[in-house]
């Protein structure tokens, strides 16, 4: 094995100290809460192939390889067969192709290979040296991971690799920040497991509501990030190097694919400002000193190609697709995102080493943070939209051939003159900042905390 791998790769030498001695898995041992997620028990196993994983920055993808390469090799799956290569030490196609032929003379020639190829954007035309090693029968016995932050490289993939990625029914993954429901999960285990043994019929008591409303207003500062998740056990507050970290990523990550930081500066400023507004690259453009509304589209793509934010489409309610001449709406993905995008703009919301929690005692800040985070998990499920007709809904997402509208209020009171687009709709629902479930007219009225927690659960519930 190349040297330069060694230090992910330490299994090969003393596989019972793997978790003990490896970077990755040595910080996650060290942190109060460790998350293993649902995505482990579905990666593949048995089936040669190429296979992605996308994610956006800090998400965990790194880790979640290494504690797959743990689960592996606990199901009696030799060590030797496990190999792990990171993107970040290979230069190019050609360097990527040498060092998979000298990997694999190195790995048992008779038994099923796994290769765990993490952050392959890193290598200039990495599809190349896949694609030649394919073709070349290298990978016929190995089930090949790769990763990326970039989740255009999985299309690409799927366009590059046509009939050279195997059989299985599911060769693409993708990582997501944990939803509220997984947040539970980890950081209250045993009131979780109370929580999903209630049938979807049943309300919460009082005092468990009551702890589900603190909860999601944690989620509302730590969002699904296990680094931040974890700052806020150990420290009661997201630390500002955690903030930081992310925020920094963002920016590198634009700046080696050439774009201009102080653009990105006044993109993300200008949406901030417009949060969840209805806008057009247009109207977004003359506010900037951008010249072209074409380049401030592109930033936007860009960001949301790397998993930072949603650009939201209104509904043809007739076809159930994007209507292409209407506004867009744009959120990030994350409250946690949310925190470190506003804390790079505007460093007074840093104090102390940690968010003051001001933006959550805005109602109208707080509104928005909320709104977000319901429609970034929905869309992990469905094809999620808004409603632009006479007046607005939140979300109206696209199941079983039709859509189904949500109307986020996280008010006091609820207004009828502000659910007058809403109450047109005979199935939808509104969810709210009320502890107890209600009418208003024809509708149902469900407590937000506890609908995001049932939806969490099957993606059908709400």
């Amino acid at each position: 094995m190349d040297p330069q791998f060694l230090v992910h790769n330490t299994h090969w030498d003393d596989p019972l100290h793997f978790a003990d001695q490896d970077p990755q898995l040595k910080r996650l041992k060290k942190q109060p809460l460790v998350w293993s997620p649902a995505l482990l028990s579905h990666l593949p196993r048995d089936i040669p192939g190429i296979y992605t994983l996308g994610g956006g920055r800090q998400i965990g993808k790194t880790t979640l390889l290494k504690q797959w390469m743990v689960a592996l090799m606990a199901s009696g799956i030799s060590p030797h067969t496990i190999l792990f290569l990171s993107g970040e030490l290979i230069d190019d196609h050609h360097a990527l192709l040498h060092t998979l032929q000298h990997a694999l003379r190195d790995m048992p020639t008779a038994a099923l290979k796994f290769i765990l190829l993490d952050e392959v954007t890193y290598i200039r035309e990495w599809d190349k040296g896949i694609k030649y090693a394919a073709d070349a029968a290298l990978l016929d016995d190995v089930i090949l991971l790769i990763t990326g932050s970039d989740l255009v490289f999985i299309q690409e993939a799927r366009m590059r690799f046509p009939g050279r990625r195997g059989t299985a029914a599911v060769a693409d993954f993708h990582l997501n920040p944990l939803s509220f429901r997984e947040c539970v999960q980890l950081t209250q285990p045993t009131f979780a497991t109370v929580l999903d043994a209630l049938s979807s019929d049943v309300l919460p008591s009082h005092e468990e509501l009551t702890v589900l409303f603190q909860a999601f207003d944690r989620y509302c500062l730590h969002g699904g990030y296990l680094t931040a998740i974890n700052d806020v056990a150990k420290y009661g507050h997201i630390l500002s190097a955690t903030l930081a970290t992310y925020s920094d990523w963002i920016r590198g990550d634009m700046l080696k694919r050439g774009k201009n930081e102080t653009y990105l500066r006044e993109v993300l400023s200008a949406l901030l400002k417009r949060y969840l507004c209805q806008i057009t690259w247009n109207t977004l453009a003359q506010d900037l000193s951008i010249d072209h509304p074409a380049t401030v589209a592109d930033y936007v793509h860009v960001l949301e190609r790397m998993d930072v934010l949603f650009v939201q489409a209104a509904l043809l309610e007739d076809k159930l697709v994007a209507a292409p001449k209407k506004a867009r709406r744009v959120l990030l993905n994350d409250p946690f995102i949310y925190h470190a995008i506003r804390a790079w703009l505007m460093p007074s919301t840093v104090l102390n080493g940690q968010i003051t929690h001001d933006v959550l005692q805005e109602p109208e800040s707080y509104g928005k943070i909320v709104e977000a985070a319901v429609i970034a998990e929905i869309k992990r499920h469905y094809p999620t939209f808004y409603i632009k007709a006479e007046g607005e809904v939140d979300v109206a997402y696209v199941h079983h051939d039709q859509f189904w509208p949500i109307e986020i209020k996280w008010t006091n009171q609820l207004r009828t003159k502000d659910l007058k687009q809403v109450l047109k709709y005979p199935h939808a629902e509104i969810w709210s900042k009320q502890m107890y479930p209600g009418q208003c007219q024809h509708l149902s009225v469900r407590p937000l905390p506890w609908a995001l927690y049932r939806f969490g659960m099957t993606g059908l519930d709400a």
